[in-house]
């Protein structure tokens, strides 16, 4: 078949029909390639400790763990940077061309990562090609957005420009629950695979599958034929020379990329993250959930809340984008604090009980208090009395209150009615230190059993000890959360919830950002907002959210950073957000 050479005439279409067949198949290729682009960004996340394991083992466990994070992030950090290349390609040489080729990018750095050698068998040469690939990743993904949701909306009617871009909108959330299937699916022992295999070498399956996914995606999109609003300016020889400089460069333009960034974008992008990501991270880590189980509600309720991208978008054709993007931002910032308090009690009650009944509480002068979020993991936080009893809290994620003391107290955490007074490292050094530390956490948040192991190989004999079971365990605090006293039903509903806030908020921003600008720098100028939100404040959110529950010790303190966020979206889109959805993007 060639280039829809048995597309319609499009610009002999009214602008309000029903969809043709060449529009379903250019929805189709443009969705579907972006939804793999998706899923080979976000499989990073979800493999991040296997990841550590195989391409970081140069390290200790902590700062591994940490960096993998790192790689991690870079895809997002970089995301801006492909919005301005390939904006800048997308806008002088055509739609087309540039997303084929952010496909192919993504496509290939994804399967190379299947294909790495692990740190121990190239050594410090492994992590450095995998962040290089991931920084391929995202330069790639800044690309496909702009490209995929500005073609889309060039070919949509005026009427349904919001329902047809709101196929694009569905692709990142599709992307991530195919991932998450994916791995869940390669990693149960069904599929004969099993955890240790998956471990050892079953984690490369799913990258490799993105070869496959590749050759789909582009022998969808290579049947598209350019878009023929691009089309006409090329052939009236209107097309910018200079897009960037247009975009960005001038003060009228640069205006409503300030307006679109502040008034919608940034307000979508921490509702966007918290509601798929966070969430899932504050299920697995903070509630301390099983991490299939984790996923598996999480992939629940993202099906059951995918179809909304789609009515929101439908909707926003009718009502309006701003009253819809500007309600979902508003309704998160009301209801977050409730939904996730709501999510703790469902998802663990034992934990929610034990926090209600026997809240901890940790005293000390905040002066010797340090942050406890450490990126390059240096810090043994063993230094001062408070960071010893911080430290053992943040590993087990136990939510407390700071009680303030004067200088020169030696700081205690209070479980219930049980005060506990941390070791004074001022008056132990060395191996005595640790022995103090060590019985003060065993005391405080328990020990494992350790059994005895006879010396051999220039290893010491280890002297058998029985389980200490800790002060949180003794008055009720869990060390994993139970499924039989979990409230699935519920914490799907919440997740669901959250799911839905994000549909509102991201099914009609695409056909809003395409709205806001003029067809000759519409790819540069809608992409680097867009990328800069979700990709830094958006993308970054988990981990500027674990550093401020590390910092304050309250589980529920980084949701301040979205419902903030939020909230100043909602204000200023109200004053400064223009609406869009009966303009025309011909021109």
């Amino acid at each position: 078949m060639s280039q829809i050479d048995i597309a319609d005439d499009f610009s002999a279409l009214p602008r309000h029909h029903q969809a043709t067949h060449s529009e379903k198949l250019i929805i189709t290729a443009s969705s579907l390639g972006t939804v793999f682009e998706w899923y080979d960004f976000y499989l990073y996340g979800l493999l991040t400790s296997i990841i550590a394991a195989k391409f970081l083992t140069g390290l200790n466990p902590t700062t591994s763990f940490i960096m993998a994070l790192l790689v991690f992030a870079a895809g997002f950090i970089v995301r801006p940077f492909g919005a301005l290349v390939f904006g800048k390609i997308g806008d002088t040489f055509g739609r087309r061309y540039t997303f084929i080729i952010t496909l192919l990018v993504m496509g290939l750095s994804t399967f190379l990562v299947g294909c790495l050698p692990t740190y121990e068998t190239v050594g410090v040469a492994a992590p450095i090609m995998l962040v290089v690939l991931r920084m391929f990743q995202g330069l790639a993904l800044g690309g496909e957005y702009g490209g995929a949701a500005t073609y889309v909306a060039e070919h949509a009617p005026d009427n349904k420009r919001g329902l047809y871009t709101s196929w694009i909108q569905i692709t990142a959330t599709a992307g991530l629950a195919m991932a998450l299937l994916i791995v869940i699916t390669v990693r149960s022992p069904v599929t004969g695979v099993g955890e240790d295999a998956f471990k050892a070498w079953g984690w490369r399956v799913p990258y490799l599958l993105s070869g496959v996914f590749l050759c789909v995606g582009l022998w969808l999109r290579l049947k598209l034929h350019e878009s023929p609003v691009f089309q006409k300016m090329k052939t009236e020889g209107t097309a910018s020379k200079a897009p960037l400089t247009e975009a960005f460069g001038e003060w009228k333009n640069l205006k409503i990329v300030l307006i679109a960034f502040f008034g919608a974008i940034m307000g979508q992008a921490v509702v966007w993250y918290t509601g798929q990501l966070y969430a899932m991270y504050f299920l697995e880590k903070m509630l301390k959930v099983d991490g299939i189980q984790a996923n598996t509600l999480t992939i629940i309720a993202l099906v059951m809340a995918t179809p909304f991208f789609l009515f929101f978008g439908w909707l926003s054709d009718k009502v309006g984008r701003k009253p819809i993007i500007l309600g979902g931002a508003a309704l998160a910032a009301a209801t977050m604090f409730p939904v996730f308090h709501a999510l703790t009690e469902a998802a663990n009650p034992a934990l929610a009980h034990a926090q209600a009944n026997a809240p901890v509480k940790v005293t000390a002068y905040a002066g010797e208090c340090s942050s406890q979020f450490d990126p390059v993991g240096a810090n043994k936080f063993d230094s001062t009395s408070c960071d010893i009893v911080k430290n053992a809290l943040a590993k087990a994620a136990v939510n407390y209150e700071n009680v303030a003391a004067p200088a020169g107290t030696i700081a205690s955490v209070t479980i219930g009615g049980t005060t506990i007074v941390a070791p004074d490292p001022a008056k132990v050094s060395g191996d005595e230190r640790k022995k103090a530390i060590s019985a003060f956490t065993a005391h405080v948040v328990g020990a494992p059993e350790v059994k005895a192991a006879p010396a051999s190989a220039g290893k010491p004999a280890v002297e058998a000890k029985p389980a200490v079971v800790g002060e949180l365990a003794k008055v009720g605090y869990p060390a994993k959360a139970d499924p039989a006293q979990m409230n699935k039903p519920l914490v799907v509903a919440l997740l669901f919830y959250l799911v839905l806030l994000v549909t509102m908020v991201y099914g009609p921003i695409a056909a809003m950002l395409v709205e806001l600008f003029p067809s000759r720098i519409r790819y540069s100028s809608m992409s680097l907002p867009y990328h800069i939100g979700n990709g830094w404040l958006g993308g970054l959110l988990p981990a500027i959210g674990f550093a401020m529950v590390a910092a304050n010790g309250d589980i529920y303190h980084g949701f301040w950073y979205p419902v903030v966020v939020a909230a100043a979206t909602v204000v200023i889109g109200l004053i400064v957000l223009p609406e869009t959805y009966k303009r025309s993007i011909d021109n």
